[in-house]
């Protein structure tokens, strides 16, 4: 797995295994873009994800104080999902020009903080993350997935959790969360939602089934396999017939909803640990992009201390 390493509520973080926290690096550039207008440098280049995109990671190491730290990056779709389903995020609008020029800058940042960044050709950033989860748990370094994708709460377990963006409060989602968000348990998530469909992903659903019948239906029946087996015990002739002609759907929605945990490569936990930042070269990145408090930390900084946050 090619890595670019560097040189409130613990709950899910047993004693002395450190805390690894990954972020959904597209997911929140797209996020720090739209939520600050019209930053740019003194040559007039924008600036504003690169600027929001440091504060929220920032806030996230201080609430989380993690030892580990992998910023993952969609590297293209999967192929497997577009054969599945040639629609598959297809109707999704192109990046805006000015927030793709400026993902080279988070890079420079994450580069010069020490901060590991994961990038994969032809692999979603959702299942590199699903892998580094599922080898970081097993090592017994519990994990927080920082995204607002609900594809994640299937992975959600004892030692996995999430940090929604979305949140008005800081937490982080566990097992209860998901819990009652869903009506089920992470692990028929992945059939719930292959019930629903996803607009975001243009993925359809069964017609006429929303998050409410789908927990109904997977209460009763325990999966979506449960259902067909069992499809005369449900009642609604509307939504036996429904559920039938969307038979094929459900099972494909399954493939493209699972999150891969097993992508091939060695991992290794101890690369995802940040090493000391490059004060000068982060000075010199927020001279030249205008981060004029930024760079006043710096000047203050401990250089022994070796680190911005």
């Amino acid at each position: 797995m090619p890595i670019h390493p560097g040189s409130s509520e613990p709950a899910i973080e047993p004693p002395g295994t450190g805390r690894l926290l990954i972020v959904d690096g597209h997911a929140y550039a797209y996020r720090a873009f739209f939520a600050i207008r019209n930053l740019k440098s003194p040559s007039g280049e924008p600036t504003n994800a690169i600027f929001g995109f440091i504060k929220m990671l920032g806030r996230m190491r201080a609430f989380l104080n993690p030892t580990h730290v992998a910023v993952v990056w969609d590297g293209g779709l999967a192929r497997e999902r577009i054969e599945l389903l040639p629609g598959y995020k297809a109707q999704r609008p192109p990046m805006p020009p000015d927030l793709e020029k400026q993902l080279d800058g988070v890079v420079e940042f994450l580069r010069a903080s020490a901060i590991p960044s994961v990038v994969r050709d032809g692999i979603e950033a959702d299942d590199s993350i699903a892998t580094i989860t599922r080898h970081s748990a097993a090592a017994r370094c519990p994990v927080v997935i920082a995204s607002s994708d609900k594809d994640f709460m299937q992975l959600v377990a004892e030692n996995v959790g999430l940090l929604n963006p979305g949140d008005k409060v800081e937490r982080i989602w566990g097992l209860d969360e998901v819990r009652a968000k869903t009506g089920v348990e992470p692990g028929q998530v992945v059939d719930w939602l292959s019930l629903i469909g996803d607009a975001v992903d243009n993925i359809p659903g069964v017609r006429g089934v929303g998050p409410k019948t789908a927990t109904d239906l997977i209460r009763q029946f325990g999966s979506a396999e449960g259902i067909y087996q069992r499809i005369a015990e449900v009642k609604s002739d509307r939504l036996r017939e429904a559920l039938m002609a969307a038979r094929a759907d459900v099972a494909r929605n399954q493939k493209l909803i699972l999150l891969r945990t097993d992508l091939p490569g060695e991992f290794r936990l101890p690369e995802l640990i940040p090493g000391g930042a490059n004060l000068g070269v982060l000075r010199e990145l927020y001279l030249r992009w205008g981060f004029r408090t930024l760079r006043e930390e710096i000047e203050r900084a401990d250089p022994a201390q070796g680190a911005l946050f």
